[in-house]
């Protein structure tokens, strides 16, 4: 732990990070989910490109599949795309990997005498062997992924995971994603938020938050640690 001014011991830095867009580079799996799951509903939007998906993403997801529709989706037109999404999402993951030098930062953070954990909106009984898988789990107090329905955001799973670690005090946390949502997320609480290019939004869509926007995760983490210095 660090120190203050008289000598008092200085709590220790926490980071939440994000899982989809973050510390897992999934892009191209969410990219083929996505147009997968539009073909399967017989929707027209002709194919949904990197630079499309970020312009146009943001949550709820079905307020995402208006602006590439012109119309909020029915329910059930929403239940199908979204069982469509996870099915494909499912089959094209494996064939992703952790973001460059994403396991080293992990094990510096920690080295320097700080925790973390994972806060995703991907569901938790997917999320936590895909964690396990990657040899990572070891680096976090908690790996959360979403209970529940999908198409919410992240606001009330944040809540719910902070109250789960108790000895992390939100002012001395920041929250590490690739979404506006995440920065959203952190504000709520009385945490800090930095957010990275390498997923689901355009620059100019997370810069428009007003937090640090970062292109690599070693910045991301680098701003983590002047924040909470």
């Amino acid at each position: 732990m660090g120190r203050v001014a008289g000598g008092a011991a200085r709590p220790a830095a926490h980071i939440v990070w994000d899982w989809n867009g973050t510390l897992f580079h999934d892009m191209e799996a969410v990219l083929a989910a996505t147009n997968a799951a539009f073909a399967e509903i017989g929707f027209a939007v002709g194919r949904v490109t990197l630079e499309r998906y970020r312009e146009l993403y943001c949550v709820p997801v079905p307020r995402f599949y208006e602006r590439l529709i012109g119309r909020l989706p029915s329910e059930a037109e929403w239940q199908v795309m979204d069982r469509a999404f996870q099915q494909h999402y499912t089959l094209h993951k494996d064939h992703c990997a952790l973001t460059d030098g994403a396991e080293a930062l992990l094990g510096e953070w920690g080295s320097g005498g700080h925790s973390q954990s994972i806060l995703s909106m991907y569901g938790h009984e997917e999320l936590v062997p895909l964690v396990r898988g990657f040899g990572i789990e070891r680096h976090f107090l908690r790996v959360d992924g979403r209970i529940g329905p999908s198409g919410g955001t992240k606001s009330e799973q944040m809540v719910r995971h902070l109250k789960e670690l108790p000895d992390v005090d939100p002012a001395r946390t920041v929250v590490i994603g690739d979404a506006v949502d995440d920065a959203v997320a952190a504000l709520g609480v009385g945490a800090r938020a930095v957010l990275y290019t390498g997923g689901s939004h355009s620059r100019a869509a997370l810069e428009a938050v007003g937090v640090p926007v970062v292109d690599t995760l070693k910045e991301a983490v680098g701003e983590a640690a002047k924040v909470v210095a």
